[in-house]
């Protein structure tokens, strides 16, 4: 195996446990797309089909999910590496928030803030009613942009490198539906 393929498998780690529960998937079929990587989650007979960007942060994933079955019901999540085990699941904030590629449409939704028990991370689901706009603009983007707002104008933003999106994202929707 190369050594970017055991570098992404070892960093793809950090993003193991989903917003469902903090659980450890085993991955498989990484491949790596400019700063993107493309895997293979499972578990037991539960599969995830993941295209991810971990570069632009030491701390942060962003990633595109798919899930066999209901593979046209992706969905967009950060993974933010916090220092210490969270001690309980929970819903930690509910904000508004906007994404942009380039200069493309404003996104504006909901970004829900969720930690798991026993899990150093926390992560970040998006509510988009234009969700699949969104994903054929990463397609194509350089810079994906995220601005939440926590109140009383209290911004955080983000941006993550879009370069190797395109691949990393449709060999992942393939791979979920060719799971059926």
């Amino acid at each position: 195996m190369r050594f970017t393929a055991l570098l992404a498998l070892a960093l793809v780690g950090l993003t193991l446990a989903g917003p469902a529960a903090a659980t450890n998937y085993n991955v498989s079929d990484a491949e790596q797309h400019g700063n993107w990587h493309s895997v293979t989650l499972s578990l037991g007979d539960e599969r995830h089909f993941r295209a991810l960007e971990q570069t632009s942060y030491s701390d942060s994933i962003l990633s595109v999910n798919y899930t066999a079955g209901v593979c046209d019901l992706p969905w967009l999540e950060v993974r933010v590496e916090l220092e210490e085990h969270q001690p309980e699941s929970r819903v930690a904030n509910l904000v508004p928030g906007d994404l942009r590629v380039d200069h493309e449409t404003l996104h504006s939704g909901m970004a829900e803030f969720i930690t798991q028990r026993g899990d150093r991370g926390f992560y970040v689901n998006f509510y988009l009613d234009t969700q699949d706009l969104l994903l054929d603009e990463m397609r194509g983007g350089e810079t994906l942009r995220l601005r939440f707002d926590r109140g009383d104008e209290d911004y955080w933003f983000m941006s993550f490198d879009l370069a190797g999106a395109e691949a990393a994202i449709a060999r992942a929707e393939r791979r979920c539906k060719a799971a059926g």
